[in-house]
């Protein structure tokens, strides 16, 4: 566990979730402690190997969307690669809701 994060990572592996979080921040406008909030939150209990995980065969924009947005109406997110986003309407998109305030989840300050 790291201060930030509630899963057991090693260095790699906090790297990476820090690149997911920031990827949410640019991304979505969000604080960096809503983002590693939703990070906690969804990965808690996840068995997560040291760096490369499997997770890791995808970039940090990968994980960001499925993060904070549900997916649509076919099942699909948005990827972050601009080719396959192509003519994506994120306005569609329905927000997923941040853990509550106060949950184990928000680890930083806001």
């Amino acid at each position: 566990m790291t201060a930030e994060f509630v899963m057991d990572l090693d260095d790699g592996m906090t790297e990476y979730f820090r690149e997911i979080a920031d990827e949410m921040v640019s991304r979505f406008g969000i604080s960096r402690a809503e983002a590693v909030a939703r990070i906690n939150e969804r990965y808690r209990d996840a068995e997560i190997s040291a760096y490369p995980d499997l997770m890791c065969h995808e970039f940090p924009e990968f994980w960001s969307y499925g993060l904070y947005y549900y997916p649509d109406a076919s099942g699909r997110l948005p990827t972050g690669d601009e080719d396959d986003d192509v003519g994506y309407d994120f306005a569609r998109l329905r927000v997923r809701p941040a853990p509550a305030k106060g949950s184990p989840f928000w680890t930083l300050e806001e």
